[in-house]
């Protein structure tokens, strides 16, 4: 027992304090760009900021069916609710024999500047696949999950998985960043007016940005024909995130021949998670699943 308690004290005082042991951190050093200057803080309702040092949480189920997903939880990238988001949803993944992975990446305002949460996310991507036989994984089958403005930082790396963000740290950047698929729930897309009314924004760009900064964190303008198929998700009477962020998306995806699922709610507001029972969004756990094996990303039924 004084041996793991001596470990464990080793990795927090290799790592800042801002992975908890067992984490994947997901840099070989010093992130690119800068991180916050730590230690990282974790609310009592696991909302959290200052990520010194961005990692990855593993849930292995028992008995894996080869998919894993990569949970991205919002918060205006101004904080990480994986206490609402990330957290619940891993532990159902984990129930549906799926591997789970949260991502607790580093905000643009904390150091690392506006690059930092996407090129935690092409990492975290490589990292996975680049290990994927270690955790039982198919490495056809990761996808992403993102709520809010996760969704926008899986958006990000779902249509520039190749961008150029960092240079290269170790061997695992040769690998593919690109997800199989990704799951956008009530996401924040746009940067465009009138739509750019989001926290979101305002954390990436300023007040008043540049059209061509517009540009190029607006999700819905990278999409091309690589781009992987989508399931979106949104309420209408969303409050915080327009619906026409996933309208704009589902349009730009059936361009470019993209297959897209695309379920609008007419209530259920936004930040609901895993979705409150009873509640339209509710559904959105099992519409998910269905879709996950119509594709094949998802051979065995659950349970």
């Amino acid at each position: 027992m004084k041996r793991l308690m001596l470990l464990c004290l080793v990795f927090v005082h290799l790592h800042g304090g801002a992975a908890p042991p067992g984490a994947i951190v997901l840099w070989p050093g010093a992130p690119p760009g800068g991180a916050a200057p730590g230690p990282q803080r974790d609310s009592a309702k696991g909302s959290i900021t200052q990520v010194d040092q961005p990692y990855l949480i593993v849930h292995r189920p028992a008995q894996p069916n080869g998919t894993a997903i990569v949970l991205v939880s919002g918060g205006g990238y101004a904080h990480i609710e994986a206490g609402k988001e990330s957290g619940p949803a891993a532990s159902w993944l984990q129930g549906q024999g799926i591997t789970a992975f949260e991502l607790v990446y580093r905000l643009p305002q904390e150091g690392g500047g506006v690059a930092a949460p996407f090129q935690d996310g092409q990492r975290a991507m490589r990292v996975i696949r680049a290990r994927a036989k270690e955790w039982r994984i198919d490495p056809a089958r990761i996808g992403m999950l993102g709520f809010s403005a996760g969704a926008h930082l899986a958006g990000m790396t779902a249509v520039e998985p190749d961008a150029a963000r960092y240079a290269p740290a170790d061997a695992l950047d040769a690998v593919s960043a690109r997800p199989d698929f990704a799951v956008l729930l009530y996401p924040v897309l746009t940067m465009q007016p009138p739509y750019d009314t989001t926290h979101a924004k305002k954390q990436l760009l300023g007040s008043h940005p540049a059209q061509a900064a517009r540009d190029a964190m607006s999700v819905e303008l990278h999409v091309d024909a690589r781009t992987p198929p989508m399931f979106i998700a949104q309420a209408l009477d969303d409050p915080i995130s327009p619906p026409e962020n996933s309208r704009l998306m589902a349009a730009a995806l059936g361009r470019a021949g993209v297959p897209v699922e695309l379920h609008l709610f007419q209530q259920g507001g936004h930040g609901w998670g895993l979705g409150k029972r009873g509640s339209e969004p509710a559904a959105w756990p099992q519409l998910l699943l269905a879709w996950l094996q119509a594709h094949g990303w998802m051979p065995q039924a659950p349970g």
